[in-house]
């Protein structure tokens, strides 16, 4: 049986190129891993991106994985055959341009709901004329330093680079100094809608002694992997409307209290959210409260951007920023389901015609055989 994958990216390590080093696991990498090639040598609880790199590309050289991957290719369509039993999926390779149809017996999407960023809707955009791009799809070009930079959002990834770019390299430890490092941009400027819980997220390294215990300790890789889903689980039963309200109580009251611990007196107010506390993803804190405090960051909660010029953002009071580079952490198109492919099910159903007369939960099961898996 022939088994093929179609990442857009042009070899495995760009699948996980976004904001270059920037960016750290949001799960314990004991956990963010796979149950069949546990790595005892994490160096710390929640490892950095060139960590979790290595990692996938020796998986992928371990089960030979790259000879069945077709980069720089996209899935457009796929249609169901019921004479056949099977689909029709056609393929463009990017690359050359080329487009061609395959049929599988199987089709399983990894696309995600966090893979298609949001297009940029400001006013003017088209005008800016220096690097303006998602987070997502991060310029690695770019430099950064002594720089004007705007961030608009402020969701889990803003967290994460915001904190970095106004002064603090990826392996250093918190800290709330007002002075920018030398690689540090000159000024960033983040406009931000609507606030986040943050959790307080403590990441230390691994002791050699602890390394050695999971590489040697019978079953202390699962023990210590089972720990973490219990604790990651723990709060579950907070979601529960009536019996949860307790545990979401407390939740709530925690993070607060982190927040005025960490943070300048005057964004709590616009730090601290209003809706319900697991209506919306909770963010650990990367540092970014801490960063809060540096002279060269800003964040703006109330004075949005009207649109973009040529050299920087105009705001609703009128107020003009100026930027070398907009980064933009405005989220994805997460209401589309396997969006950009167009799948079609029994009798030529689209799987957005089917959405639309029924519950997401069920489409993909329902669209048509069960040999379509997400």
């Amino acid at each position: 049986m022939r088994r093929e994958l179609f990442p857009w990216t042009t070899h495995i390590l760009s699948i996980f190129h976004a904001q270059a080093e920037l960016t750290d696991a949001k799960v314990p990498s004991h956990f963010y891993s796979y149950s069949f090639a546990l790595n005892p040598d994490w160096p710390r609880k929640y490892s950095m991106q060139p960590e979790i790199q290595a990692y996938f590309r020796a998986i992928t050289d371990q089960y030979k994985i790259e000879p069945h991957i077709r980069f720089r290719s996209t899935v457009e369509t796929a249609e169901w055959q019921e004479a056949t039993a099977s689909w029709h999926v056609t393929v463009k390779n990017h690359a050359s341009g080329q487009t061609y149809t395959l049929r599988a017996r199987a089709l399983v999407s990894a696309v995600g709901s966090l893979s298609v960023p949001n297009a940029c809707d400001i006013p003017g955009h088209e005008k800016f004329r220096g690097p303006l791009f998602h987070s997502a799809q991060w310029d690695n070009s770019f430099d950064w330093a002594g720089k004007d930079v705007v961030v608009v959002g402020n969701g889990c990834s803003a967290t994460q680079f915001v904190p970095i770019m106004t002064g603090r390299g990826p392996h250093e430890t918190t800290s709330t100094s007002a002075a920018p490092t030398p690689n540090a941009v000159k000024s960033l400027t983040q406009f931000s809608r609507q606030a986040h819980f943050l959790a307080e997220r403590e990441n230390p390294p691994y002791s050699a002694l602890f390394k050695a215990c999971m590489r040697h300790v019978p079953l202390a890789m699962r023990a210590y992997r089972a720990k973490i889903y219990a604790d990651m689980e723990r709060d579950f039963a907070g979601f529960d409307v009536a019996s949860g309200a307790p545990i979401r109580a407390d939740l709530k009251t925690t993070n607060e209290a982190y927040v005025r611990k960490m943070a300048p007196e005057r964004y709590w107010e616009h730090l601290l959210p209003r809706h319900e506390i697991g209506c919306k993803r909770k963010v650990l804190d990367t540092d970014y409260l801490a960063c809060l405090w540096r002279e060269n960051m800003e964040l703006v909660p109330d004075d949005p951007i009207e649109g973009i010029e040529e050299h920087g953002v105009r705001t609703r009071s009128g107020r003009f920023v100026r930027a070398d580079a907009i980064v933009r952490a405005t989220g994805f198109q997460t209401h589309k389901l396997l969006f950009p492919m167009t799948i079609r099910g029994r009798d030529g159903v689209s799987l957005e015609e089917h959405v639309s007369q029924t519950q997401p939960l069920y489409s993909l099961a329902a669209i048509a055989a069960s040999n379509l898996w997400e």
